[in-house]
């Protein structure tokens, strides 16, 4: 079974709302997602990249069957950096190690490529992040090098990895 992307709709916000309610998830996250995350915040979020210019915001839901298992999306950077953007994703724990994260990425790709300029979309992953690694790799991301003590998580200095793909 494979997964497909699509547009978000309001009533996703229940599974969205479960998926990031576990601290696994979120602990390979960025800081600044509320927890608990509530359907209320699950529903903010969407109507937010509902509404997003969608010329520099592709936001997609995650699904299999339809349902919603995860979230990625692909955001254009500003300045001389205008045709380059930032991918982030993340899917649910019971969905971990079944190739739907490189899936989605590979999605999301094709279509930033296909419906924009874009010439590079990035993502900077945790080092210790290795599933999200290799997802990033299997999806044909190249790894550029690993950015030193570049965050601060759950109160550790942490490296991450710089990933790219270049348009064809």
């Amino acid at each position: 079974m494979d997964c497909a992307i699509r547009e978000w709709r309001i009533e996703d916000k229940s599974a969205l709302a479960v998926i990031l309610n576990n601290p696994n998830v979120l602990n390979n996250l960025r800081d600044g997602l509320p927890y608990p995350y509530t359907e209320q915040d699950a529903e903010d979020y969407i109507r937010a990249m509902l509404s997003a210019d969608r010329d520099r915001t592709f936001a997609f839901a995650i699904t299999i069957d339809d349902e919603v298992i995860g979230s990625i999306g692909v955001f254009r950077q500003d300045n001389i950096h205008s045709q380059t953007a930032e991918m982030g994703y993340y899917i649910g724990e019971p969905y971990w190690g079944n190739g739907y994260t490189s899936s989605a990425i590979k999605q999301v790709c094709q279509y930033v490529f296909e419906h924009s300029d874009m010439i590079r979309i990035f993502a900077e992953p945790f080092a210790h992040n290795i599933a999200s690694c290799r997802a990033l790799e299997k999806a044909g991301f190249q790894y550029e090098g690993t950015l030193k003590c570049n965050a601060v998580k759950c109160g550790r200095i942490v490296d991450m990895k710089m990933y790219a793909l270049i348009r064809e």
